[in-house]
This record gives C-alpha cells, structure tokens and sequence, in this order.
C-alpha cells in the first residue's frame, strides 16, 4: 500500500488508490505456503470476520498488544468483541466500507491502548480483514500508514482459509454469468463438486422460475455498483430447488461478481414448524373451549335425559325418543372427548406401560378391524424400554392409526406395527428437526397404501379436515391422535410416498422408574363408581355444590337432594367460603367445577383446606387435571370426575367418597 496520511477522524477519510485495493479473489485466493508463519510473524494485529461480522481468526500480534488471550473472542461479531457502540464513528466506517467494497484507513485513540491505533480494513466475499497497529501520532493525532508484502500475503492466507472453510456458498463469476470460482461447500449444498461447476453458466444451475430474477440481481449489482441482498433458488443435483439468502457485489476493477449464498431450506423447514405449532396451538385452544362449554350443555342434557326416563318408566311412546335423546348426548360426548384430546385436555389415567404389551393387545383387535385382505405384522423390540402414558388412550392410538391405514388400503396390502427402543444419538441422525435428542420409546404404524399427497399432509392432524366423503367419519380421528400424543409429552411424524404407503412414528418419552416407585392408583372412574355394586343410591350429609353454569347446578344439586343429600349452592369460591362461614363450616363433601370467575377450584381448595385440612372434595371438568394439578400443593388429595357424566355417577362418586 503506499503511504497516505489519514484525515482525523473527524474527516471519515477513505484510502482509494489503487494500490490499496485487495486484487481480485481469484488471483487473491492463491494460498501462501507459509501461511501460518507469515500469520505468526507480522507485527500488525490482525483480526479476520466472516460476512456475519464474527471474529474467525486472531493473529498472535494482536493477542500480545492486548495483553489476553484473544481466542474467547472467537464466533462473536467485531461489535461485541471490541464493544462498539451504534454511535461510533468506526462502525459507521465499517459498515460504509463492506457495503461498497472498499478498504478504510483511519487513525482513531484508543482507551484499551492509551494510544492513537492506525486501523485499516480490507472488504472481500468471504468477509472482512482488519489490520491495526498502535502508533505514534503528530500533534493533530495523524499518523503514517505503511505496507508490506508479507502483510499482503497474510490476508490472502486468510481469504483463502475462509473461501475453504465457508458453509456458505462462495462463488466468483465473469460478466456472463460463469463461475470462475466455487467453494468447496457447493457439494453440501448443491450435491456438486466445485470443478463441476466451474467454467459452466449460472443459468445450469439457477431454478428455472427465479432465473430472470437473478439476471435482474444481476444487472442492478453491476450498474447500480452497490451490493445487493436476495433470495433465489438453485437446483440440487437430485432435482429439488434449494432457497439460497444471496449477498452480491461487482467488482469493477476486477469485472466480476462476489456472491455468497446462505442455505435457507433448514431455517424455512422450521419457520414452517413453527407456522404449523402455533395455528395448531391456536385451533387447539379453540377447539378445546368449544368442548369445555359443550360438556356443561351436555351434562344437564343428560342428567335431565335421565330424570325424564326415571319419571315416564316403561312409556312405549315416550320411551324410544328419550333413549334417541340420551344416546345423541352420548355420541356428542365421544366428540367432546376427541376435540379434548386434539386441544391435550382430556382427563388421562397415566402409567407405567409396556408398548409391546399393549400393541399385542391391540394386535389381536387389528386383524378383525381392518379385514382379511391386509397382512397385519407385529415387530416388537425385545428389552422394550418403559414409558408413562395411557395405555387405554395409547391402545387407541394404534387402532385409529390401523384404521386409517385401512381405507388408504381399498384393495388390499400389508400393514406393520413396530416398536423399538430410540438413544440420544440415533435422534441426531432422524430427519426430524422438532424432536429434541433423548430416549424414547417408538411405535411406527406403517402401510402399503396410497401414500399421502404434500400438498395436505401438513393438514392432516387439524380437527374436522378429513379427504373421507361427505357423511363418512368425524374428521377427528388424526387430530385426537395427534393430541393423545402431545399431552403425553411425546411426538409424532408422519412420512408418505405416493403410490407406496405411509408411516406414522410416534416417540414417547422413556420412563425409567425410581427405586421403590410405586405407580399410584387412577383417579376416581366416574362409570366404575356407577357400577360398583351399591344396595341403592341414597344416602345423607351436605354437600357444597361450586358451579358456575346455573343451569348444571341446579341439575346435579336436585339430583342430589332426590337422593337424600343436603345441597349448599355457589356460583364461585368466593361464595363457597361466604356459605361455608354462615354454615357453621360443617360440610362432609365440596363438588367444585375448576375453572370458574372470581375464584377457581384449586384456589378454593387450598383456602378450604387452611380452615380445614380434612374437608374432601371431588373436582369435576372437561379438562385434564394437569391442567390445574400444578396450582394445588405437592400431595394434595382429592378426586375427580369428568364431564360429562350422569346424575348416577354423580351420585355414585359422591356416596364412594363421603362413604354416607
């Protein structure tokens, strides 16, 4: 470089000989036998960022003027390496030279040198080289910049180290589009070798629909002569389209492009992920509050079902509609509990569990539910690792699986059930990006049918979306299973070929259990208290009944004093506690929903619990109790019945747990 003297800082001089000018990247890029030697023994400080400003390599000159060792710097921008402030003049510097491909030269005082430091920066594709060296100064703070050709071979070591090193992809190109360089990373990339590519035109390899935006790129980075930003598509060597994020620059000393191509496809495979999460999320949370409301209006219409049938006995007229009535109100029941399970709020009896146990289980059903044209094969894993789940919800699972598999089997095929045992590392190695390195237990439900086309198979787990005909199915049965899954807290993918089949993996999370675990009992049954043999259903005592929907209140509180119960009314905790003071306190049950305004039921139970820690309660919702397990206190006690139930189980649960 010849010498120049910098303007003061106050000036924001840039040196603009030619000489100062790095030579093009394709005679710069020769790499020096002795690169590290040169790298060691220059006596400038050298610091060399990659096009996301992050620190990749730091000379020992530097390391010594700082006086630390410098390598901690290593993978942090220059920014929060040197702590620039938005605000200094340098970054501004920086940024101007980078953007139009120019090298700087500034002299600017220094507080971790106590001294004027000469800085100069020399842009190139693969990032940016900074040389600086502290200095004595003239009176203005001035200083004089020299140059070697030993610091010249240095930033052409560098440049080559980040042109073979780079996971982008670099590329140099004449002004007809040809590559005259390629970095070695096209082979990840692209599935090409570098020498496959050289020599050849871009337009080989450009995706066809985004070639005339790239020409368009193109001819704005030459004529414009500033550096341009874009996203367009290359063709893998197998055939699919790879979305690269694009800098380019055009050189005019050099008459050649820069581009440096980003590989977008696994950031746009998870922003996809996410997109799908959250609308799954919110369809969810919609989904779930539908049911929530419609077990309440469910539950009166059967407890009045029931107090209708009590009341016209063996009518031949009346009798047929009041039981069409009451088995609507079950089958919108067995709705509300799928739409619960997609929104992962059904009530689950988790255990320790054996999968190959219950696929065996499930296997004996599988053959007579799908028929005879289809070969049901079970592979089970020996020494099958443990999970915690459901084992009734998870039998479900593999059957409505097997059943889906059926119908994408109309003529017949082969469907196989496996199970196996999943380390940390093998999950590294799975194309699932969302599934994060554990263990798992795996159960794979897998068919030789009509595959799924790409177009809807990010649909097929919404609620209600079903390529059924009209009249045929729910529209539930993916979406149930795709909430059982994810309320266990484990995952499910699906892959598909037309033509060829399907296959849904599901990873439940390996449950190893504690010394002495005992797995405690399943909360209260509501159908199994019903069925409990009982001399009658009558019994005595007060009952505190906490509803927030009058009209379910009022059902379950008269189907309670039919029964010989006292019942005290509350639309709320804060009226549970108001009625339990002006009753004296003495109650021998509280029957409280969970959700309501004012005041929930755990809340309303640690209260009651402070006045008096035997008082018992029976909790009942249309939601799972995880969802408010984690607001009561560790070892709480209480039972639980869920929505919808009839006024029989009602009864049955309250006369288990008062023993009255």
């Amino acid at each position: 470089m010849s010498n120049q003297r910098a303007e003061d800082l106050g000036n924001d001089a840039l040196v603009r000989t030619a000489s100062d000018l790095p030579a093009g990247l394709a005679r710069s890029v020769t790499s020096s036998a002795n690169a590290d030697d040169i790298l060691a023994s220059i006596s400038d400080g050298l610091v060399a960022l990659d096009n996301d400003w992050r620190v990749v390599y730091v000379n020992p000159a530097a390391q010594r003027m700082w006086n630390r060792d410098l390598r901690e710097l290593l993978g942090k921008t220059i920014h929060e390496a040197l702590d620039i402030s938005e605000d200094n003049p340098f970054r501004a510097l920086y940024s101007k030279s980078k953007r139009n491909n120019e090298p700087i030269a500034i002299s600017a005082y220094s507080d971790v040198f106590a001294a004027w430091v000469d800085v100069r920066g020399f842009p190139h594709p693969g990032g940016y080289t900074i040389l600086f060296r502290p200095t004595a100064t003239d009176k203005r703070g001035a200083a004089t910049i020299s140059s070697s050709e030993r610091e010249r071979d240095a930033i052409r070591s560098i440049n080559q180290r980040i042109f073979d090193t780079s996971l982008d992809l670099i590329l140099v190109v004449d002004k007809h589009g040809v590559f005259l360089r390629v970095s070695p990373s096209s082979h990840a990339i692209l599935g090409y070798a570098p020498d496959e590519m050289v020599g050849h035109n871009g337009k080989e390899f450009v995706y066809p629909d985004d070639l005339e935006s790239t020409r368009g790129e193109m001819r704005l980075a030459r004529h414009g002569g500033l550096s341009r930003t874009f996203q367009s598509r290359y063709s893998h060597r197998t055939g699919y389209p790879v979305t690269l994020a694009w800098t380019g620059i055009w050189s005019q000393p050099d008459g050649q492009y820069f581009f440096i191509g980003r590989d977008m496809t696994d950031r746009i495979a998870l922003e996809s992920q996410l997109r799908q999460s959250q609308k799954m999320e919110a369809v969810g949370q919609l989904t779930g509050g539908v049911a929530h409301d419609f077990n309440n209006l469910l539950t009166v219409i059967i407890g009045m079902t029931e107090l209708l049938s009590d009341a016209i006995g063996d009518n031949p007229l009346l009798g047929p509609t009041v039981r069409a009535i009451d088995e609507a109100a079950s089958r919108g029941a067995q709705l509300t509990q799928r739409m619960l399970a997609f929104a992962r709020k059904q009530p689950l009896q988790s255990r320790n569990i054996d999968l190959n146990e219950i696929v065996t289980r499930a296997g004996g059903m599988l053959q007579r539910t799908i028929g005879e044209d289809i070969h049901v094969k079970l592979s089970l894993e020996a020494n099958l690792w443990q999970a915690l789940a459901d084992p009734s919800q998870i039998e479900d699972v593999i059957l409505n699986l097997a059943v889906n598999a059926r119908d994408a089997m109309p003529n017949g095929g082969k469907l196989t059930v496996r199970t196996a045992n999943v380390t940390a590392e093998e999950c590294k190695a799975l194309p699932y990006k969302p599934l994060p390195a554990a263990e798992y237990v795996m159960v794979e439900v897998s068919d030789t049918g009509t595959g799924i086309p790409k177009e809807i198979i990010e649909k097929i787990f919404e609620p209600f979306f079903t390529t059924k005909e009209t009249g045929k199915g729910t529209g539930l049965g993916l979406s149930t299973v795709y909430g059982i899954v994810k309320q266990t807290n484990g995952y499910i993918f699906v892959d598909s070929t037309i033509g060829k089949g399907t296959s849904f993996r599901i990873f439940l999370p390996r449950h190893v259990p504690a010394a002495g675990e005992i797995v405690e009992a399943p909360p209260l049954d509501a159908k199994a208290a019903e069925a409990k043999p009982m001399a009658d259903l009558t019994g005595h005592g007060t009952i505190l009944l906490v509803e927030d929907e009058e009209g379910l209140r009022s059902l379950n509180a008269r189907g309670l004093t039919s029964r010989g119960y006292t019942v005290l009314e509350a639309g709320n905790g804060l009226e549970a506690i108001a009625l339990i003071e002006s009753h004296g306190g003495a109650v021998d049950l509280v029957v409280s929903d969970v959700v309501m305004p004012e005041m929930d039921g755990p809340t309303l139970l640690t209260k009651l619990r402070s006045r008096d820690p035997g008082v018992k309660i029976i909790f009942v919702s249309g939601y799972a109790e995880e969802a408010f397990e984690k607001h009561l206190p560790e070892g709480e006690k209480y039972n639980f019945l869920a929505k919808p139930f009839t006024l029989k189980q009602l009864v049955g649960a309250v006369k288990e747990t008062t023993g009255k």
